[in-house]
Parts: C-alpha cells; structure tokens; sequence
C-alpha cells in the first residue's frame, strides 16, 4: 500500500481505516470524509473540547501586561467566544473589561 491514511482528527490515533468514502478511527469511532479539512479542537487545561458560549474558570492567577490588575483564580468567564491566534478566548470579565485568554488557563464549567 503506497498512500497512507491520515491520522484520527478526534483523537490522533494512527489506525484509521476506510470504509467507502469514509475514514474511520477504531479506538474513539470517529467518522470523516477523506478530503475533509477538520478544524483543530480547542480544549482547556484538562482536555474538556471548548465550544462558542461556555463558562469557564481561571485556574491560575494572571497578571495583565501594562496594568496592575490580575485576574484571580477561580473568577468565572461566562459566554466565551473561540478565535484563531496565540490568546484563543475572547471574552468579557466584569471589573476588568474585554480580554483575550489561553485555553491552557482556563477549565470548563458543567452549566
């Protein structure tokens, strides 16, 4: 066999198989097309997938370049928005105005 099958976009498993016109992962069942381009799953810090609208939590103190303020561990962001970049959450943190976050600081919160 020359061409080789991609790996799981799920969970990165390397023994995809193809049945048809579909790829398939036996370790986590995902199921994608072949020529299918998967957007890259953003997760928090415990590996929860992040979608448009959840509420997390700060897991660590953070200092905000330029200003004295820290976000404090355990302040809850509700309404998060995902965005391409380094800083990956866009959202809203009352007292301290519009913020971008990384999803390695953050944990998601069961609503």
């Amino acid at each position: 066999m020359t061409d080789t099958l991609p790996p799981c976009p799920a969970c990165s498993s390397a023994y995809t198989y193809q049945v048809d016109a579909l790829l398939n992962c036996p370790e986590c069942g995902h199921e994608w097309a072949a020529g299918e381009a998967e957007q890259e799953i953003i997760r928090d810090s415990v590996g929860n997938p992040l979608a448009d609208g959840d509420t997390v939590t700060v897991i660590k103190d953070l200092k905000l370049k330029g200003t004295s303020t820290v976000v404090k561990v355990g302040t809850k962001v509700r309404n998060i928005r995902l965005v391409d970049g380094d800083h990956d959450i866009d959202c809203k943190i009352p007292g301290v105005g519009q913020i971008g976050l990384k999803s390695q600081f953050v944990k998601r919160v069961a609503d």
